[in-house]
């Protein structure tokens, strides 16, 4: 069975352990075997069939493939992209997967994508940790790097991609030519090669890509920053704030764009319901857009499971750990209430919800919402739930594990797998009261921090089996 080879985890709502677990098999059910002859040697999955593979969704993908213990290669289908880079730097969006070539579209002619690699490599690099993979992969990052410079920057120093681009389905834009979320995405890049370089302890690409970060900053604070309505806005041609506001803008978090202020009041309207704050957090449009229907109408109101994620980690990097919880958390009812809307129906999970009530997100003709959309819907079902609603948050070079729980419940994990170091942590409640139970096959460093009870402790786990009692710490 596939669960026996993944990590299991523990959670007081049973229902989400299930969504987890189904999640898993799942895509073992679409999970193509790898074969050392071919160009997938260990292993890839596809949303459809029509012989193509993307490159956003490989990368998303690659987010909760991390914590599958290796049994689905997270780096599979990553490499794909690199083995068939261009010379000029290009990694397009889409491939044929038989020949090997990009595969353009009418509406996104040069296969520009959100620029996730340098991301999505910081994330292997903390949870299987492989330092020679980052050595050997930053030129190709470079290479791509310049290719999105030379495809996409403008003069004044903004980018400007296809709307298909952003992977925002039929978001409004009003005519938007810089779009906040792919200016933002690019910072994110930018941000996490500076990071690689400091691993690396390369200093001057540290350097290079810290000025490239700090120049997009400055002009996306500067130029979509919009002081009376204190929100970021994408701009048109000539550079004016289109006041139309939509989740977008929240890639700044993650990029780490806003100073506290700023971020204070983007944050407060995820938070009003009149705003971002809907039953199901969060909709791609306001409920005060006129763009906003409690049906979603796609990505033109609708919540996509993809977007959520990153307003949850855009809010950890500004303290806000309780509060993307309970949003998950939310989000986490609304697709499992879809998923069985009565006793007697199965229904399924989907790339777009409705922001107001269970259910797919109608979509406008021409437009189709995914269904088992796999890539989307796995970053919340796998990565959030170990990440966010669990609380785990783990680095194998740096040999820790910190855990972070707001208030003591029933949860943990169990058989989760840090290169040769198999690891379990669980806590319930016994008659000695609330414990702690830890296994591990190597020494690491493990902090608890309790939120409600102000508690905080790091301690060195040694090899085999120890508990600790909550009351003692």
């Amino acid at each position: 069975m596939v669960k026996d080879l993944v990590p299991r985890v523990h959670f007081y709502d049973q229902d989400f352990v299930d969504m987890y677990d189904r999640t898993w098999v799942w895509l073992d059910e679409i999970w193509h075997q790898g074969d050392k002859d071919a160009a997938f040697p260990e292993g890839f999955f596809t949303y459809g069939d029509d012989g193509t593979i993307s490159l956003f969704d490989a990368s998303v993908s690659s987010l909760f493939l991390v914590y599958s213990n290796q049994t689905y290669s997270p780096y599979s289908m990553i490499d794909f992209f690199y083995s068939h880079q261009g010379e000029d730097g290009e990694i397009a969006d889409v491939y044929d997967i038989a020949s090997g070539k990009p595969v353009y579209s009418e509406d996104n002619p040069k296969g520009l994508s959100l620029p996730l690699l340098s991301y999505v490599e910081y994330v292997f690099y903390h949870k299987i940790g492989n330092k020679k993979r980052l050595k050997d992969i930053v030129p190709m990052l470079e290479k791509y790097f310049a290719w999105v410079q030379k495809t996409a920057m403008a003069p004044n120093g903004l980018y400007q991609v296809p709307y298909s681009a952003t992977h925002m389905g039929n978001l409004p834009r009003e005519g938007a030519v810089y779009t906040v979320d792919y200016n933002a995405s690019v910072a994110v890049f930018a941000l996490y090669m500076s990071y690689i370089g400091d691993i690396l302890n390369d200093k001057e690409l540290a350097f290079r890509y810290k000025r490239v970060y700090f120049s997009i900053k400055t002009r996306i604070n500067s130029m979509m920053w919009d002081d009376e309505d204190h929100f970021y806005y994408d701009l048109d041609g000539d550079e004016n704030r289109i006041r139309n506001k939509h989740i977008g803008a929240y890639w700044t978090l993650l990029a780490e764009i806003p100073n506290d202020e700023y971020a204070s009041f983007i944050i407060e309207e995820l938070k009003d319901d009149k705003e971002f704050g809907t039953e199901n957090p969060f909709p791609t449009v306001p409920v005060s857009s006129k763009y906003f229907s409690a049906d979603g109408n796609g990505y033109s109101g609708g919540v996509s499971p993809f977007c959520t994620y990153i307003v949850v980690k855009g809010l950890m990097n500004y303290g806000g750990f309780v509060f993307a919880r309970e949003c998950t958390i939310r989000h986490m009812y609304f697709i499992l209430d879809t998923l069985h809307p009565d006793a007697e129906q199965l229904g399924d999970v989907w790339e777009v919800y409705k922001p107001l009530s269970e259910g797919p997100a109608a979509t406008p003709e021409g437009m189709i919402n995914k269904k088992r959309y796999l890539p989307s819907i796995g970053l919340v079902t796998i990565a959030l739930i170990i990440e966010n609603i669990i609380g785990l948050d783990i680095s194998l070079p740096r040999k820790t594990v910190n855990w972070t729980m707001q208030s003591l419940e029933e949860m943990g994990i169990e058989g989760l797998s840090l290169k040769k170091n198999n690891i379990t942590i669980l806590a319930n409640k016994n008659a000695r009261g609330w414990e702690i139970r830890l296994e591990s096959e190597k020494l690491y460093y493990f902090t608890i921090s309790i939120i409600d009870e102000d508690k905080k402790k790091t301690l060195p786990i040694p090899s085999g089996k120890c508990s600790m009692l909550i009351d003692k710490l």
